[in-house]
């Protein structure tokens, strides 16, 4: 299994980006991302380094894979 990648908040919400979300709004530090035809919404922290259980929570609801989200990166 790879190892997560550490990275910024808005480096994370152009990645998601990349993978068909789009960001819907911002409320405080936090970017919300809707995707159509998906249940889940991400928030997404506007924070320097992303702790590894968050963005690990975020691929979960997002339903991509490492592998996935690091060639986005």
């Amino acid at each position: 299994m790879a190892k997560l990648p550490v990275i910024s908040g808005a480096r994370a919400v152009k990645a998601f980006q990349q993978a068909g979300w789009h960001v819907a709004r911002q409320r405080g530090s936090h970017v919300i991302l809707p995707k159509p035809g998906h249940i889940a919404s991400l928030s997404i922290p506007s924070i320097e380094n992303l702790p590894p259980g968050t963005l690990r929570s975020l691929l979960r609801a997002s339903g991509l894979t490492l592998e996935e989200f690091t060639d986005l990166l």
